[in-house]
């Protein structure tokens, strides 16, 4: 079976997991909402990771099934919480959940989301449960404290990259590295192995969302699934953003201050703060930053002692995230 091959595979039995984990509650009222957002896609990259993080270690993939469960609803409900906090229209193409209904939904919902992602957890096997609760309540703690920093962020004009990545980290980069070592966990995996496969998954994590600040920024929005140049038009002090003030002149920078708070002109907006990006080098330095995460994630995957080509399989997922948009 080919990574890719393997990759699906996974994903088809989190989605079985998936579908029987939301068929367990109401498929109307507060959970109604819960069911369309997991029923409209998504990667599924994260419970995989559980899956074939397990599967490296030399576990059984589907002992880490319910663990994958909490993993992807515990990811679905910060996003129907964010859209709302960003106002975005879309999500996966699809109107986002507050859209649909109202915001006051989407947030009963996600909560609801919330304690759905502890119910799936609490299935999985008791010898690993503990150390799994641990994992997963430090994670859930750093994902809204990332989420707390972006809000800060468009409050401040002081906001330096190394600030912006350690909220990337929290905000992105946890959840996928905790995914592994939840696998590493739940198989047994000696710790100085669950810190290799975690730090891997920080690595990845951080060169994923700093390309999805590349595609927000120059994405299509056909593949992308989500309105493009939403950072801009919020005023974001993303990577492409605080790159282009450290390498501004003064008329560049005195341009992106002019645009920050303006509505009035969104498309106008979106196309002269993208030019800036490109005439002050910010896509470049993006790239570069990206291929730093890239290669300390594969010198994380040279410690890992995993069966038969499990490496392979965690070099495959790092190349994805370098091929998905630059």
């Amino acid at each position: 079976m080919t990574h890719k091959e393997l990759l699906a595979h996974y994903r088809e039995q989190v989605e079985g997991a998936l579908e029987q984990s939301q068929n367990a509650y109401p498929g109307h009222g507060l959970y109604e909402p819960c069911r369309y957002l997991m029923s409209i896609g998504g990667k599924r990259l994260r419970p995989s990771m559980v899956l074939a993080a397990a599967g490296a270690f030399g576990a059984d993939p589907a002992k880490a099934l319910h663990a994958a469960v909490a993993v992807e609803t515990f990811h679905n409900f910060t996003l129907m919480h964010d859209d709302i906090m960003d106002k975005a229209p879309l999500r996966r193409g699809m109107p986002t959940v507050h859209e649909k209904w109202n915001d006051n939904t989407a947030i009963l919902s996600g909560d609801a989301m919330f304690v759905q992602a502890y119910d799936a957890l609490a299935k999985s096997d008791t010898a690993s449960l503990p150390a799994l609760l641990r994992l997963f309540n430090q994670t859930a703690r750093e994902v809204c404290e990332g989420q707390q920093l972006d809000m800060e962020f468009e409050q401040r004009n002081d906001v330096s990259i190394d600030e912006y990545l350690e909220m990337i980290r929290l905000k992105t980069s946890v959840l996928l590295a905790a995914a592994l070592q939840m696998g590493a966990i739940i198989a047994g995996a000696e710790e100085a192995q669950q810190k290799a496969v975690y730090d891997y998954g920080i690595h990845v994590g951080l060169a994923f969302q700093l390309q999805d600040d590349y595609l927000d920024a120059f994405g299509d929005p056909e593949t992308f699934g989500k309105q493009v140049g939403g950072d801009i038009l919020a005023d974001k002090k993303t990577f492409l953003y605080l790159s282009a003030l450290q390498f501004s002149d003064h008329g560049q920078r005195k341009a992106l201050d002019g645009w920050l708070g303006q509505a009035h002109d969104p498309i106008a907006k979106v196309d002269a703060v993208r030019s800036i990006f490109l005439a002050t080098g910010a896509d470049n330095a993006l790239k570069e930053e990206l291929s730093h995460h890239y290669r300390a994630a594969l010198t994380n995957l040279e410690q890992l002692n995993v069966v038969d080509d499990s490496r392979g399989l965690f070099r495959y997922l790092a190349q994805l995230v370098g091929e998905r948009a630059v």
